[in-house]
């Protein structure tokens, strides 16, 4: 990569991977992290209390799509930029698109234009397998699948993937797209399945689950995700796309019955709600190409990550019950309400 990596900008180190990355890298590595975020109503200062004081931890307050802001970050001399922020619930696409285009397409442009004019070893721009819709019974996503989104959100996610593309082609910046399946663990935000349903059941209350629950995703557990990120980051070759994913395909309603059961709560609890639009059937990613191209493999079983990641939640309830007593209770009913 020629020079060596010293600073390493994160955009949405707040959120629940973002932050999961940059606890991870600080705990690994020696580099200064410069995290920037908005802190919306998934960036949560809290998620990263333990390393607000390490000395080579930066966190800086504002807005991707502002310009002058990310120049001014870009022109102290930032070595690689990862970029997870984005708005990221399908849900709330269906509510309000405009917001995902300012967020993900136009404040991903702004970053890779501050990329291309001050120059840098990576641009790594996270993205999600969304962007491929929906597969069938069989087959997985491999980085040739065609884009296919199919809510706001993931044409947003689209869109952003192809603006990088676009600048490596044009601009030759040293871009990498990385498209990962579903995540899990510390930190997530409880609108998303596996945190809402945890947190319901142990409240006793209603776990709503959209259709039948037999829509399907491919897990993996947040922290395996931040290790391909950071093999990406540093051996992963300019101008590739790296699919992510660790080969858990589940349905959403066993999910919902195997956190029941680990939490000993009735199955009662489970309420099915009307199916949301243009709710994707089945996702599932081959990562053929990260595993043999470079090596990487999952340190988690499901069995094993799902048992931690609701130790979580059962060890950090004063932090989701926060969260829930806030602005998401109005979302929740929005979204909810009026199915249960």
């Amino acid at each position: 990569m020629g020079r060596e990596i010293r600073t390493i900008l994160v955009t949405g180190g707040c959120g629940f991977i973002g932050s999961n990355f940059v606890r991870y890298m600080l705990q690994n590595h020696d580099y200064k992290i410069i995290n920037v975020d908005k802190l919306t109503y998934a960036g949560n200062l809290e998620n990263l209390a333990d390393i607000s004081n390490y000395p080579n931890y930066e966190f800086v307050k504002g807005d991707i799509a502002d310009k002058a802001l990310i120049d001014g970050l870009f022109s102290k001399g930032i070595d690689v930029a990862i970029n997870f922020a984005a708005e990221s619930h399908v849900d709330r696409s269906i509510e309000d698109p405009r917001v995902f285009l300012e967020t993900n397409v136009i404040g991903t442009q702004v970053l890779l234009e501050a990329a291309k004019k001050y120059g840098m070893l990576r641009f790594i721009q996270i993205s999600t397998d969304e962007v491929y819709g929906s597969l069938g019974p069989r087959g997985s996503f491999t980085e040739t699948s065609p884009l296919a989104p199919n809510s706001p959100y993931s044409a947003s996610k689209t869109a952003a993937d192809l603006l990088v593309r676009a600048y490596h082609k044009t601009y030759g910046l040293a871009s990498i797209i990385t498209r990962c399946s579903n995540n899990y663990g510390p930190y997530q935000f409880p609108e998303k399945l596996i945190p809402l349903m945890i947190s319901n059941a142990l409240e006793d209350n209603p776990l709503p689950v959209y259709g039948d629950g037999m829509n399907v995703r491919d897990w993996i557990y947040v922290e395996d995700h931040c290790r391909a990120i950071d093999l990406i980051m540093h051996k992963g070759r300019e101008g590739e796309l790296y699919n992510i994913g660790a080969n858990n395909e589940l349905p959403n309603i066993e999910i919902v019955k195997k956190i029941l059961d680990r939490l000993n709560k009735p199955e009662s609890l489970i309420k099915f709600v009307e199916d949301r639009p243009g709710h994707d059937r089945r996702y599932a990613i081959d990562s053929t190409k990260l595993r043999n191209g470079l090596g990487w493999d999952t340190d988690y079983s499901f069995e094993e990550a799902i048992d931690l990641t609701i130790g979580w939640y059962v060890e950090h309830q004063e932090w989701w019950k926060k969260i829930k007593s806030g602005e998401y209770l109005s979302y929740y009913e929005r979204m909810y309400g009026d199915r249960l």
